[in-house]
């Protein structure tokens, strides 16, 4: 599938005012990558991130792209077909291009790229986040896969210029890693990520780390001071991934509801011209032939 190119926000999309429309393609590296934090989704990837920020990290996430950077997809997109369909190609280059504003990474779809980044930045020490496989299962089951298989994000992606970008992708992502099927091979995916994690990853660079387990490994592992008086982020629940998810579904929607109106309305107010145009040139041709009449009795 050729590459998509990156189109800019429509001015009707006010409902999602936050969302940016940076084009990665013509980015490129601006602050060195240290942390690849390569646990899956759903072992408290979203509070790390919270904690790295804290720590003077700006870290990317699934978020980055979904809510914040939508043309993010795009590159992303690039990034699978390349994987996983061998089209095209996506190297350090383009790794610094989608990610060279940040110093960290986590979440999916990079995850599905682990060896890919840690050769890209072998500098750059690993975070590998866990939990028990039954409980991320079931929270995965009700967040990450209910939201690709959801039909409000499938309508929206055929209204909305950010929907359009993200909804492909994540379907892309979440068929191949699963190798097309979440629930039958989620469980096995998950130790098999694991394991090859931990044989990509020299020990002195990897630190496998529970978020319940608070600043003081992670700021060790980091070479961090403890946040004074900060407790460890705690974020992305269940209901408030479900309820973020459901919310831009309403706002992308209104989007398209709103750019329809103004279409209806410019369409309206160009038919009016165009009316009042030829109803004030047959005024002014009556006008002429009553004129030539006038003229002609005398």
């Amino acid at each position: 599938m050729a590459s998509r190119p990156y189109t800019s926000k429509p001015a009707t999309d006010i409902f999602t005012p936050h969302d940016t429309d940076i084009n990665r393609r013509e980015c490129r590296r601006l602050v060195p990558m240290k942390v690849l934090a390569l646990g899956l989704g759903r072992t408290g990837t979203a509070s790390l991130r919270s904690a790295l920020h804290t720590l003077g990290f700006n870290c990317y996430h699934m978020m980055s792209a979904s809510v914040e950077n939508p043309p993010d997809c795009l590159m992303w997109s690039d990034a699978l077909a390349a994987k996983y369909d061998g089209v095209g190609t996506f190297g350090p280059e383009q790794w610094d291009q989608l990610l060279g504003h940040c110093q960290a990474v986590c979440d999916w779809p990079s995850l599905a790229f682990a060896k890919d980044l840690v050769e890209a930045y072998p500098e750059a020490k690993v975070v590998l986040t866990f939990r028990n496989v039954d409980s991320w299962y079931a929270s995965t089951m009700e967040t990450v896969h209910w939201r690709a298989m959801e039909p409000g994000l499938q309508l929206a992606a055929k209204v909305d210029w950010a929907a359009s970008m993200y909804q492909p992708m994540l379907s892309k992502f979440w068929t191949c890693f699963w190798e097309g099927d979440f629930e039958k091979n989620g469980k096995r995916r998950f130790d098999e990520y694991y394991a090859e994690v931990r044989q990509l990853v020299p020990k002195h660079s990897l630190l496998e780390y529970n978020i319940s387990e608070g600043w003081q490994p992670l700021c060790d592992f980091l070479d961090a001071p403890i946040p004074e008086g900060q407790s460890s982020p705690r974020t992305n629940s269940l209901d408030d991934f479900v309820e973020r998810c459901r919310r831009m579904n309403r706002m992308q929607l209104l989007n398209a509801a709103f750019r329809c109106v103004v279409f209806s309305c410019t369409l309206g107010a160009i038919a009016a011209s165009l009316l009042s145009s030829t109803s004030t040139n047959r005024r002014i041709a009556l006008l002429g032939r009553a004129s030539s009449a006038f003229r002609g009795g005398f």
